[in-house]
């Protein structure tokens, strides 16, 4: 039987938008879709300044956990 594991949304912040400052805000919170492909390359799926997803390289990025109630706030605004 396999088992499924509920993961909380992971959450990263900019840390470098020097190829992308039209679509990354440096310091801006972002939350990752799931993209096993995108990992593979060492790339992340996010939401970005368009509103559409697309994959960045992830060493523009850095994770970061945040407190339940900065959670819930950032869900809603996605």
């Amino acid at each position: 039987m396999e088992k499924t594991k509920k993961t909380s949304p992971e959450f990263v912040v900019c840390i470098n938008n020097d190829d992308y400052p039209a679509s990354l805000e440096l310091h801006k919170i972002y939350r990752v879709l799931p993209d096993e492909d995108a990992a593979i390359d060492s790339d992340i799926r996010i939401i970005d300044e368009s509103g559409e997803d697309y994959l960045y390289p992830a060493s523009y990025f850095t994770p970061i956990k945040v407190p339940a109630a900065v959670e819930e706030s950032l869900l809603r605004a996605s």
